[in-house]
């Protein structure tokens, strides 16, 4: 049983464009793979945690010095990195808030990227280790970004990158907040996007 991640990082939930949007790509991703299971990481309703520097030292402590509090930590995190190596693909459902990617993503992902579990130092630089994995990811905005300030699709490819996920795709869906026709026809050319992909990409 193939099993897909959603990460969805808006503060509106399930109700948001971009959670909307990743719904209909799971939808198709469904129909692809009949029982399949489908996993959502609801990162404002869980409200994760920011990572400080008592969190930090939890998940570097040696496992014989950790105490009750940061073995919390610890699992947590571990948490977080199982649902990343079950799942065949993951999604991502991020909104664009202030020219960035939510605080609670850069939370989660500060969360899931530990060295010696989900990346590894080499001499030939770091080397991420959760591989073999999909990972599609639905941008939305209320205005429109030139290319050179697109920061978050850059970001987002790097770090997936970073622990393995070489294998992105991404959907963006910008201008929703000008107006009701401009909002329309870019949530359509998204909806588009996501129905011409080759449903050999979906079952894959």
């Amino acid at each position: 049983m193939k099993t897909l991640l959603k990460v969805q990082a808006s503060l509106f939930g399930a109700n948001s464009q971009s959670s909307q949007l990743a719904d209909r790509f799971i939808n198709a991703w469904l129909g692809k793979n009949p029982g399949g299971r489908v996993i959502t990481r609801d990162l404002s309703a869980e409200n994760v945690p920011h990572l400080t520097a008592e969190r930090f030292q939890a998940l570097v402590s040696k496992p014989e010095e950790r105490t009750s509090a940061q073995q919390s930590v610890l699992n947590y995190s571990d948490e977080l990195i199982a649902e990343l190596n079950d799942a065949d693909a993951i999604v991502l459902a991020v909104p664009t808030y202030n020219f960035s990617v939510p605080s609670t993503l850069r939370a989660y992902f500060d969360h899931i990227a530990r060295a010696g579990v989900t990346f590894r130092y080499t001499a030939n630089g770091p080397e991420g280790l959760i591989n073999g994995k999909q990972a599609y990811v639905f941008i939305t905005r209320g205005g429109f970004l030139p290319a050179a300030s697109d920061t978050q699709t850059a970001y987002l490819q790097q770090f997936l990158g970073f622990i393995g996920i070489t294998d992105v795709q991404f959907v963006h869906a910008e201008g929703l907040a000008i107006n009701e026709e401009t909002r329309e026809k870019s949530l359509n050319t998204a909806r588009h996007t996501i129905a011409k992909w080759a449903p050999e990409a979906l079952a894959a």
